[in-house]
């Protein structure tokens, strides 16, 4: 192609033919800054007048719209001393297009023996991907404040919940203390046990990182440790033991099941241990295989006599709560103790994790 220019002219007109072809906005100054030829897309973009435009100093053009400092910083520099600029980003207000981001380039290109010079300056326009970009931050930056105003809240309400909770708890205790039904009193004492047991699966849940997942291991062992804590005080220990695979559940799950153990545990502890024994002990285990889980909650206490499925009030929240979990229990009882298992399996099978 080099070859086929014979003149100078041939040179011109192939150098116009290619500024005007060239999609983006593109100017061709000489070493005074006034423009030489510019593309259509220049004319186009910035909605001026190749009369108005040819032969003038840039910074003149559009009653100065050029008059830039960026963009006098950055000729300064290519005219000056010569240093090439790529993607120099110039933000500016122009009466007749209003506001435009651009990433600027220029060049500057010698010729007649190194004494004249010759300016391309090329722009691309990134308003629109800027505009998003920032969009995307004041969005991002919106989010990340309404998480926090959540979080706080979520705060604030959980803080309220376990301070009425307890204070119903002091309510039905002093109820109970007040009475001389013994049936009455009993009434009175399990109701406050199960809202203290709600205040514990509630406190323990709080205390999770994850809002909406809970590893079930550590949140197992700090609900059973201060259920047994809050119970056994200062009578003969009962060991109360967890083991659990690493597994989690989500927030739903997490609250059923804790509320499943803690109306199990108290009522091992309560129950299966009518006279003190240094080797008593009730186990709590979890397995977990995919989507299927079993639950089992075994004591070695005196088995038979133990009432803690029997008809009541707490058999009727556990076989509630089991429902919820699209789960099923079993009991059994013997010599040697109860034991309660709650499986949840997502297919038939014969035989149970073990």
């Amino acid at each position: 192609m080099i070859s086929r220019i014979k003149s100078v002219e041939d040179a011109r007109s192939l150098a116009v033919a290619i500024v005007e072809t060239i999609p983006e906005p593109f100017v061709v100054l000489d070493d005074k800054l006034g423009v030489i030829m510019a593309s259509r897309s220049f004319y186009r973009s910035f909605k001026v007048d190749p009369a108005e435009t040819l032969n003038r100093p840039i910074y003149e053009l559009g009653n100065g719209q050029w008059d830039i400092p960026a963009l006098r910083l950055l000729l300064g520099k290519v005219v000056g001393e010569r240093t090439p600029m790529e993607n120099f980003e110039v933000e500016h207000d122009f009466p007749n297009v209003g506001q435009k981001i651009m990433l600027l380039s220029a060049r500057s290109v010698l010729f007649d023996g190194k004494t004249n010079s010759t300016v391309l300056l090329g722009f691309v326009d990134v308003t629109a991907r800027r505009l998003a970009e920032r969009e995307k931050e004041e969005l991002h930056a919106q989010t990340e404040e309404l998480l926090r105003q959540k979080n706080v809240l979520l705060q604030e309400l959980q803080h309220r919940v376990a301070n009425s909770l307890q204070i119903i708890a002091s309510i039905l205790m002093l109820k109970a203390r007040a009475v001389n039904s013994e049936e009455t009193r009993d009434h009175l004492e399990d109701a406050r046990q199960r809202v203290m047991s709600v205040a514990a699966v509630q406190q323990h849940l709080n205390s999770s990182a994850a809002v909406d997942k809970v590893e079930v291991g550590p949140y197992l062992s700090k609900l059973c440790q201060s259920l047994a804590e809050s119970m056994i005080g200062g009578r003969e220990p009962i060991a109360v033991k967890v083991l659990a695979d690493h597994a989690e559940v989500d927030s739903g799950g997490a609250v059923n099941i804790g509320l499943i153990v803690t109306e199990l545990l108290i009522n091992a502890i309560k129950h299966a241990f009518p006279t003190p024994r240094a080797d008593a002990q009730v186990l709590v285990t979890y397995k977990a295989d995919a989507a299927d889980w079993q639950l089992t909650v075994s004591d070695n206490g005196i088995g038979k006599s133990d009432p803690a499925m029997s008809p009541g009030l707490g058999t009727t929240i556990v076989k509630a709560l089991v429902e919820q979990l699209n789960a099923e229990l079993e009991t059994s009882a013997g010599p040697r103790g109860t034991t309660i298992v709650i499986a949840r399996m997502s297919a038939p099978r014969k035989h149970r994790p073990s």
